[in-house]
């Protein structure tokens, strides 16, 4: 497909296909197809499972295209390639991503197709017939078109299960018999020692041995398994932002998007507002607070000053009505321009664009002790806006519900971080900044 789409809009945009004639154009092609194998070799593109949903399949082909773009790009630019044409190569990226979704997903659902019809299929077993074991059993029974064939139940505790095929002796011989492709376990209801003679036996006659881990008793859904050299490792928060890549792209993508905004908006928005807060009322330009960050340390939040200077103003959230408020205040909070200084804050780096908005200290203490997984907001650096602000939960909190759901969508966005999402909610904060919002105040 790779080939034939280059050819083809090779065709388009030239008229011709002799490519013995155009040297440029054969180093380009052996190039595709060099960068292409190097590209599924790094994004695992054909590290297809029988469970992989086609939104696993769209995002990695997404990820290839991307990337053999990248390389192509830094291909062009080493060589000074100016002599290719762009016409051709958009044409050729356009056609490939086209043909390979539909490849794959046309693929896909042929197997899961053939595979509901009884074709295709694996022979399981599974030792141990508790409730780990059982809703392994009715994960197989739901999901035929996994191609998983469920044979019985082995246990030595003897049970009445209608599916109970005998004791876990019984396997060797049944599995031979019956042409087993895999065996589950159940940890929490077969011994170590007979994982262990299980495994030896199914290295010796071609069968996978899978293991059930039970996790009844943990209830999180977000588990990530890890190898110390032999030591199993569990940890319950996988957050997208450890990753040194994915801080990299937020970083940067923060200090770009601070930067341009600082020179192109705020160096001559800044005066205007300057001089109105100080002909409207008295006292200094810029508010900071201390607020609670990444990790929970403090930092000072900067923004234009909105209320006439008072005592309460660290310690007292803003209501609606509220008298403390200036009138250009309404309007600085209305559209969220109050909010700029913090563009200072983000190159610093103790915000970033996009992220949970940082609360007083006051709230910080107050909300960590009556709901539950507030302080997980504090794994990532705060925002000047975030999702939770663009879905309308902003302003006064008068019941800790409101700060509770608040708090949900937080870790919503912290559990799915992306690059695309960030530009989401900036694009949907600044539909907001010029709608207004009834929360702002």
């Amino acid at each position: 497909m790779l080939n034939a789409c280059f050819l083809i809009a090779y065709y388009i945009k030239f008229g011709h296909i002799a490519l013995r004639s155009d040297l440029l154009y054969v180093t380009l092609i052996v190039f595709f197809n060099i960068t292409w194998v190097t590209a599924a070799f790094i994004t695992k593109l054909y590290d297809i499972q029988r469970i992989d949903d086609n939104g696993k399949i769209i995002v990695n082909t997404i990820k290839i295209i991307l990337l053999h773009a990248l390389l192509l790009a830094a291909f062009i630019v080493f060589r000074k390639a100016h002599y290719y044409s762009r016409a051709q190569l958009l044409m050729t990226y356009a056609m490939l991503t086209f043909s390979i979704l539909i490849w794959r997903l046309g693929t896909v659902f042929f197997f899961k197709y053939y595979r509901i019809k009884g074709y295709n299929f694996r022979k399981v077993i599974i030792l141990g017939c508790g409730q780990t074991a059982q809703n392994m059993r009715n994960f197989f029974r739901r999901n035929p078109q996994h191609g998983y064939l469920f044979l019985g139940f082995f246990d030595d505790n003897k049970t009445t299960h209608r599916e109970w095929k005998g004791t876990i002796e019984d396997v060797l011989k049944f599995s031979i018999d019956n042409e087993i492709d895999e065996i589950y376990c159940a940890m929490s209801d077969v011994r170590s020692a007979q994982i262990n003679e299980l495994v030896e036996f199914a290295d010796n006659n071609l069968i996978r041995v899978r293991i059930l881990p039970d996790f009844k008793e943990i209830a999180h859904k977000n588990v990530k398994m890890e190898f110390f050299d032999d030591h199993l490792v569990l940890s319950f928060r996988d957050i997208p932002l450890d990753d040194i890549l994915s801080q990299f792209t937020k970083r940067t993508f923060d200090i770009a998007f601070s930067l341009f905004s600082i020179l192109f908006l705020f160096s001559w928005l800044f005066p205007i507002i300057a001089i109105l807060i100080k002909l409207t009322s008295r006292g200094p330009i810029f508010f900071r607070q201390m607020r609670s960050g990444r990790n929970n340390k403090n930092f000072y939040c900067w923004k234009f000053r909105t209320m006439f200077v008072n005592e309460e103003s660290h310690i007292l959230q803003a209501t609606k009505n509220d008298t403390r408020i200036t009138p250009l205040g309404k309007f600085l909070r209305k559209t969220n321009t109050d909010e700029l200084p913090q563009f200072f804050n983000v190159l610093i780096g103790n915000m970033s664009i996009v992220g949970p908005r940082p609360h007083m200290l006051r709230h910080t203490e107050q909300y960590s002790k009556l709901i539950d997984k507030y302080m997980v907001r504090h794994f990532i650096k705060p925002g000047i806006t975030g999702l939770a602000q663009v879905k309308g939960y902003r302003g006064e909190t008068t019941h800790p519900l409101m700060m509770k759901n608040r708090v949900k969508i937080d870790i919503f966005y912290i559990e799915n971080w992306s690059f695309l999402l960030d530009i989401k909610i900036i694009s949907m904060t600044v539909s907001n900044m010029f709608r207004g919002e009834k929360n702002a105040y």
